[in-house]
């Protein structure tokens, strides 16, 4: 219980400070400097704005239903805490064996907590938002799914660290390499990130599901969010570029994975704008749906020839 205690603290600051990290990186994308008056260059930026939400009035719409209104953040963020127990490093404290499919029932109940929260919201904006998110899982679920089963296969195990410890080596790495970038697409709708993010387009003047929430409920709606988007960086780094067997080397070399797919989320918002609904529909329905199978079945045929 302690070790999960640690965890999450550590998730959690991480978390905030992850929020720092986009907020420079765009503003250098956008040719400004970001944060830099609180503090030593906005270093403590995140923990001032954490405070200003939490300690701000917590409204709750006159005609929406309280109780789920209340809890629906709070479900996301620990659906998103709860995947953390995966982490695919080798000192990790708790040891899940059928770890792939712990994360993808995970994930696909991850949805519920922003139905509910457009739902509960009683507001046509808020539920229309929700049922776009709702949409939307359905469309790269499936392919989510049949990108692992490719490296399920070729490893032969359902534990995200045996998968990530199991040397493929730099010819591997190639190979599957065009795999990881269609997994990496997917992730970024998978935590509605730009350019796919039509759950909550939050550069609209209407923010989605979330346009009801305010000061405490709005951070744990992001704190999830951002701590989907680190979790996701994790297993790309073990799913698709395991290359040292070492658990010193695959320890440090997994993090820097992490930590460069997670500035590459921040990279990608910062470049392309935001998709139309029907063109998500089509690059996974039409693309995606089709590489997956093509290299499942490659796989297949390669273990069992």
């Amino acid at each position: 219980m302690m070790n999960f205690v640690v965890l999450v603290v550590c998730v959690l600051l991480a978390v905030a400070f992850f929020t720092l990290l986009e907020r420079k990186v765009l503003g250098y994308i956008q040719l400004r400097k970001g944060p830099n008056k609180v503090g030593l260059m906005g270093i403590p930026q995140p923990l001032a704005d954490a405070l200003k939400l939490f300690l701000k009035e917590y409204h709750l719409p006159s005609s929406g239903n309280v109780v789920p209104f209340v809890l629906a953040p709070a479900l996301g963020l620990v659906l998103a805490l709860m995947m953390w127990n995966m982490y695919p490093l080798s000192f990790k404290s708790l040891n899940i064996s059928y770890s792939v499919l712990f994360f993808l029932c995970l994930s696909s109940v991850n949805v519920y907590s922003t139905l509910i929260a457009g739902w509960a919201s009683n507001s046509k904006y808020a539920l229309l938002g929700a049922l776009r998110a709702v949409a939307q899982t359905i469309s790269y679920e499936v392919s989510l799914a049949l990108f692992i089963l490719s490296p399920l296969f070729l490893f032969h195990s359902f534990d995200f660290s045996v998968i990530g410890m199991s040397q493929m080596g730099i010819p591997g790495v190639l190979i599957m390499a065009p795999l990881a970038f269609c997994w990496f697409i997917t992730n970024l709708a998978e935590t509605n990130r730009a350019p796919f993010d039509f759950a909550e387009g939050e550069s609209e003047i209407v923010s989605g599901f979330n346009i009801e929430y305010s000061s405490g409920g709005f951070a744990l709606i992001f704190m999830a969010e951002y701590s989907n988007i680190m979790f996701m960086s994790f297993i790309t780094g073990a799913l698709f570029f395991s290359l040292f067997s070492n658990m010193i080397l695959y320890d440090i070399f997994i993090s820097f994975m992490a930590i460069f797919f997670s500035f590459v989320f921040l990279w990608v918002r910062g470049s392309f704008p935001r998709f139309r609904y029907d063109q998500l529909m089509m690059l996974t329905w039409k693309s995606f749906l089709p590489v997956s199978l093509c290299y499942l079945m490659i796989v297949l045929a390669f273990c069992w020839g």
